[in-house]
Order: structure tokens, then C-alpha cells, then sequence
């Protein structure tokens, strides 16, 4: 009797959880699922949508002798790795995980390493019992634990919605390498309707043991990976009309440095046949605009979106709104652009490499005839640029080469900038000049900038010619490197920036700023290696100051470099004077990138 109810017992159960299969997997309890999946019950291929609301793991067993170095290699790269565990060599069940799991048999299915390549797939590990007591097991955060709270934000999730397995893709984004283990980070990649992007960066911004915020947002070019229909790992998931491709750091990442590592014996997941936990996702709430993200389209071609707190972008347009005034009544105001700054600072910020132009010779019965409108905002730029270690070159007049190489070595005596800035010069040979200084061989698949700024600087007119601000042609002055900037609106990636003096000084400012907001740098570095913020004081000593600015001033006067508006050589700029001017807009700046949140 006691056998035939034991029998019946088990029979109940065991429809109890066909039913629960039958009825949808992503209601079950994590305890449940994990007994289905111990008993090879299901046949489906992933774990996507899986027990929502619960965490789910990404899994590599190693050897004992290379846990202490993977381990370094999961901290030095958070985003894709999330450390959620680790065993003890031979221990099988993960307690502060789990109640009653075995990592042998609670995967949908493992893959076999030996000496980095895959030697099979299996739905258990017990025959490798004996070698196991040896080895160490890692469970790492992923990122179908976010799935819930992305679709709670009324956001759609493709992959679940087409009952396919996440994309994910090999980039030629290199991680931080912890000894023997090296490799590129992988990336998952989900669809996200355009109009819901902020939505979902905000709702898996939260979830740090998730991956976190996504760490690319747009053309998938920009992370090297050519087709998005030809995933590495996973399926391929369909954009629907309006989607934006957004990719999340991903653990398969630690598959990736097992294969490098070349260990005799290794074992991981399946890449989407996760462990499921028994952990609910933290519903962690945002408490300050320090933690707020926003996000940001920086260029259509290729399309490239930006990520930045809240708080940082309040500062820049605060910046932009310091130096919108027009003090002198030029007639300026409605050259103002909204906006402009946040978003010609985040390209910068993105970019490798930046050119700047700078160089007024409105002074044409002078020698020389610049103007000192221009050149300290150009190399405040080259300053904060040196700091975040980008390339950085001047282009100037090929007249103006001597005057311009005298000036930026006297600014590296005064501390301005760390180094000599690379002069160069343009002139037009030939209809694909402007290509050919832009781009390697015209190439413009290569160009060898990213950005563009110019700063008080001529354009040609209509008529072919150049004017200063009397209407005065001074064409014969001038080198025609505006062309440059309109050849750059050909070349897909690169960008084009105008500013005034007091901009120069504004995007210095702005840089530091995003260089500083921790949203922005784990965006930047793509949330590999270690936040960039120890790095803040030698940044925040390349920012202008009254005193660099007026010994600089000092510089320009000496060399003959005249006030703009009256050819005074006096401590003014543009007819105003630096002091009670200029001085109190460079302290005003400075004031607004180091005041703490409001």
C-alpha cells in the first residue's frame, strides 16, 4: 500500500510538472525548473524567459590552479563577467545561490574544452565526477535575468517575443587580460524600438549583477561585427521597422577566455542554457541624477547613440547657457545652437583622434595679422585632450606655422599643455585634397580623424572670397581649410564642430565632466578594465585657469597678436578685458564643473 501511494505520489508529480512545462516555463519556480532540466525533460534550446524575475547564471569550470587569476579577470571586467559565485574545489551546489542544485546536471546542456577547443556537448557532467573534485566553478550574472524588468518597462523583448535564443556576437573590443586569460569581449544584442531606448538603458542600468546599462547603442560596424543576421553564439533575431540594435556585455565572454587560455580540461553552459537561481532580481531604485541615464544620438552615420547621467548633462548645458551671453553686442545670439555642446562633446568624447583649427587674420595691414580671438580656446581643447590621451593636432595658415610653433611652445613652458602640439598646414592641389589630408590614401573608410573643431576661424563666402567682420576680403590671408570641414560631412563617422573662444573653454570644461561621470566612462570602455576616475586630478589640472589664461594672454601680446575688435595690444580679447571679463567666465566654468549636485 505504502508503495502504491509512493508510486502515485511521484506519477502526480511528475504530471504536476508536465502541466507546469505545458503551461509556460516562465512562471515556474527556479527549484522546479531545475529538477525538469536535471531529469532531461526538456527539449527546448535555451533558457530565454525562463523563471522570470529570477537570476540566471552563465557557468565555467576550471581547474583549481586557474581559479585565482580568473577570478582577478572577472573584477577587472565586471560588465560581462559579474561575479555571483565561487565554489570550492569539488563542491557542487552553490548555497547562497541555491537550495538543492548540482552544477553536473542543471544546465540545459555544458560544453567540453580541452586545450581551448570544443570537444563536445553534454546534458551531464558526472562522468567527469572524478576530475570535478579538482576543479572550481564560476557563476557568472546574465543578462535574461534582465528580460522581466525590460518587458515591465513596456519595453518589447524580440528574441522572447520570436522564442529564439539571444544573438550574441565576438567584438573586437579586447577585455583586460588577467595572465593566461585574454580575449575579446562578446555582446548580446536585443531590438529596441527607438522611442524606448532611455527606458531600457534605465531599467538594466540598475541590475549591476545583470550586466548592467548596455555598453553599445547602434551601427554594430562600431564594435567590429559585420552581420547581424550571423550571430557567433545563439540565434538571429529579427528588428522590427524602428528597432535600434543595443548590445549588453555578455558572459559568454568567460567562454571565450576559456578557449584562449588553452586549459587541458574545461567545461561552461551551453551559451543561452543557463543555471537558474533562486535570487530574485534587486529592484533597485535610482536615488540621484548622478544615477540617472540618458541617452543621446551623436552621429547618424553610422548611427551611434551616447550614454550619460543625468546630472553630467544638466552641467554641459549649464556650461552652454554661461557662455550663450554676448557681452560685446555683436549680433551673436542667433548663432547659438541648443543643445549643441552636450552632444559635440559626447562625439569628442567618443573619438581617437581630433583636429583643430584655429586663426583669425582680420588684422591685414598688421604683422602679423591674427587675431588673439581663437587660440587659448583652441588650446584649452588640446589641453583637456592630452589629459584623456587622444590625438590631437592643430592645422593652420602655412604663413602663421612660425608664430603658431612659437606660441604652443611657450604654452608647454607655462604648463598649458603637456606636450607640442602637431602643426599642420592645408593647402588646395587638387579636387580630393581635402580627402587625401583627411583620410589615409582618401580612403574614407580610414580617416585619420574623428572630429572637427574650429574656433574662431574664416569661411569662404559665396563669392569665393574670405572677409573679416569690417567686410574687408582678406583671401590672400587666409588658407582655405574650411574645405576640410566640408569634405569631413562626407566621410561617415566623422564629425564637425564651431565654437567661439569662450566654447574652447566650455568643451574643455564638458569633457571633464563626462570623463568624470561614471555612467559615461563604464559606456566608453564598454564595461571592460577599471573606471578611468583615478585619473581626475591630472584632468582636472589640464582645465584653463585665470592664471594659465592670463599668461597666456601675456604670451599672445608679446608675440603681436592683437584684440580682435580695436587691433589694441593690450590684456583684452576681442574688445573686452580679460580682467573682469574673460578671468570671471573662465572662473564661472571652472565653478560649474566642480559644483556637487543640486
Amino acid at each position: 500500500m505504502t508503495s502504491r501511494m509512493a508510486s502515485s505520489e511521484s506519477k502526480k508529480n511528475l504530471e504536476a510538472e508536465e502541466m507546469f512545462v505545458t503551461g509556460g516555463l516562465k512562471s515556474l519556480l527556479p527549484h522546479v525548473l531545475r529538477r525538469i532540466i536535471r531529469c532531461n525533460r526538456l527539449s527546448i534550446s535555451n533558457t530565454s524567459g525562463m523563471a522570470e524575475g529570477y537570476k540566471q547564471a552563465n557557468v565555467v569550470i576550471l581547474h583549481k590552479s586557474l581559479a585565482d587569476d580568473f577570478e582577478k579577470f572577472c573584477h577587472a571586467n565586471a560588465g560581462p563577467l559579474p561575479l555571483l559565485y565561487r565554489s570550492k574545489p569539488g563542491d557542487w551546489k552553490c548555497p547562497s545561490l541555491s537550495s538543492d542544485s548540482d552544477i553536473r546536471t542543471d544546465c540545459l546542456q555544458y560544453r567540453v574544452y580541452e586545450h581551448g577547443a570544443c570537444t563536445g556537448t553534454l546534458k551531464s557532467l558526472k562522468e567527469y565526477s572524478e576530475q570535478l573534485k579538482d576543479m572550481v566553478t564560476f557563476y557568472l550574472g546574465c543578462s535574461f535575468s534582465f528580460e522581466k524588468a525590460v518587458q515591465n518597462a513596456g519595453i518589447p523583448v524580440r528574441n522572447v517575443e520570436q522564442k529564439r535564443n539571444v544573438s550574441m556576437y565576438k567584438t573586437a573590443v579586447p577585455c583586460y587580460s588577467i595572465s593566461t586569460f585574454c580575449c575579446n569581449l562578446v555582446v548580446t544584442m536585443r531590438p529596441i524600438p527607438e522611442s524606448k531606448l532611455e527606458a531600457a538603458v534605465l531599467a538594466t542600468s540598475k541590475l549591476k549583477e545583470a550586466h548592467g546599462a548596455p555598453v553599445h547603442i547602434g551601427d554594430p560596424g562600431l564594435l567590429g561585427i559585420q552581420d547581424l543576421s550571423k550571430p557567433d553564439y545563439g540565434d538571429p533575431v529579427h528588428l522590427h521597422p524602428g528597432d535600434i540594435p543595443v548590445f549588453w556585455a555578455c558572459g559568454v565572454t568567460g567562454v571565450e577566455a576559456v578557449i584562449n587560455c588553452r586549459a587541458p580540461l574545461a567545461f561552461t553552459h551551453s551559451p543561452g542554457c543557463m543555471f537558474i537561481t533562486d535570487l530574485k532580481n534587486d529592484n533597485v531604485t535610482v536615488r540621484s541624477s548622478r544615477e540617472v541615464p540618458q541617452v543621446h544620438c551623436i552621429s547618424q552615420d553610422p548611427l551611434h547613440y551616447s550614454i550619460v547621467s543625468a546630472e553630467a548633462a544638466q552641467k554641459i548645458k549649464n556650461l552652454e547657457t554661461l557662455i550663450g551671453i554676448d557681452p560685446g553686442d555683436r549680433g551673436i545670439i542667433h548663432l547659438h545652437r541648443q543643445d549643441e555642446l552636450l552632444k559635440a562633446c559626447l562625439s569628442i568624447s567618443h573619438a581617437r583622434s581630433v583636429l583643430i583649427t584655429t586663426g583669425f587674420p582680420t588684422h591685414f595691414t598688421y604683422e602679423p595679422p591674427e587675431e588673439n580671438d581663437g587660440p587659448p580656446g583652441a588650446l584649452a581643447i588640446a589641453a583637456i585632450l592630452q589629459a584623456l590621451e587622444k590625438e590631437v593636432a592643430i592645422v593652420t595658415d602655412q604663413r602663421a606655422m612660425n608664430l603658431n610653433k612659437k606660441i604652443i611652445e611657450e604654452a608647454v613652458q607655462l604648463g598649458i599643455l603637456k606636450r607640442p602640439v602637431p602643426l599642420l598646414s592645408y593647402q588646395k592641389e587638387s579636387a580630393d585634397s581635402a580627402l587625401m589630408f583627411l583620410c589615409e590614401n582618401g580612403n574614407p573608410g580610414r580617416p585619420r580623424f574623428d572630429h572637427l573643431v574650429a574656433i574662431e576661424r574664416a569661411g569662404m563666402a559665396a563669392d569665393g572670397n574670405y572677409y573679416n567682420a569690417r567686410k574687408v576680403n582678406i583671401k590672400h590671408l587666409v588658407d582655405p581649410i574650411d574645405e576640410l570641414f566640408l569634405a569631413a560631412q562626407t566621410i561617415p563617422g566623422v564629425a564637425t564642430t564651431g565654437v567661439s573662444n569662450w566654447g574652447g573653454y566650455a568643451i574643455a570644461c564638458a569633457l571633464y565632466i563626462l570623463s568624470t561621470c561614471e555612467i559615461h566612462d563604464r559606456y566608453l570602455r564598454k564595461a571592460v578594465g577599471f573606471p578611468q576616475i583615478s585619473k581626475k586630478m591630472g584632468w582636472l589640472s589640464a582645465l584653463p585657469s585665470v592664471t594659465k589664461e592670463e599668461n597666456l594672454l601675456k604670451t599672445l601680446v608679446r608675440h603681436g597678436v592683437r584684440s580682435g575688435k580695436t587691433a589694441s595690444l593690450e590684456m583684452e580679447v576681442d574688445g573686452l578685458p580679460f580682467y573682469d571679463t574673460h578671468s570671471v567666465m573662465i572662473e564661472k566654468l571652472l565653478q560649474e564643473v566642480q559644483r556637487g549636485p543640486s
